[in-house]
């Protein structure tokens, strides 16, 4: 199991910022790799489950997430299943007139599809992805 942690400082309300990523038809919007979203069921909160496509080093994995802790305006957490397992989990608290976001994901990387040999270079692909998933946040709610 492989995790990442990031924190940015995003000039936007909490209620904003919660809003924006608690939607999972934004995610392909603002995370990288994120292809597709569809097959959303259920209302915000806990239960709510959704279908995939992410491409990892240009191979498209699918799975389903489901929501698994719901906070408004302060946390939210989603298991995903299927061409990769992870868990993300978002945290908000509110900065000055801003919002700083921490985002924590745990993955397994599918190293029988990607090979073993690739595993470092993915964290670290993985880990920069992060990083440039929460720039987009923050310049999607910041225009």
């Amino acid at each position: 199991m492989e995790t990442v942690e990031k924190s940015i400082i995003i000039n936007a309300p909490v209620e904003k910022v919660f809003e924006y990523i608690d939607d999972p038809l934004n995610d392909p919007e603002w995370m990288i790799g994120m292809m597709e979203v569809h097959q959303v069921e259920g209302l915000p909160g806990v239960g709510r489950h959704f279908h995939w496509t992410f491409k990892m080093v240009g191979i498209p994995l699918k799975g389903q997430s489901t929501t698994m802790e719901h906070v408004p305006n302060r946390r939210t957490v989603t298991e995903s299943q299927g061409g990769v397992s992870s868990t993300w989990a978002a945290d908000l608290e509110p900065e000055g007139d801003g919002t700083k976001l921490t985002m924590k994901v745990e993955y397994t990387i599918p190293i029988p599809v990607l090979g073993k040999l690739a595993e470092h270079l993915i964290s670290k692909q993985n880990e920069r992805n992060l990083e440039s998933s929460m720039e987009n946040i923050k310049h999607m709610l910041e225009a």
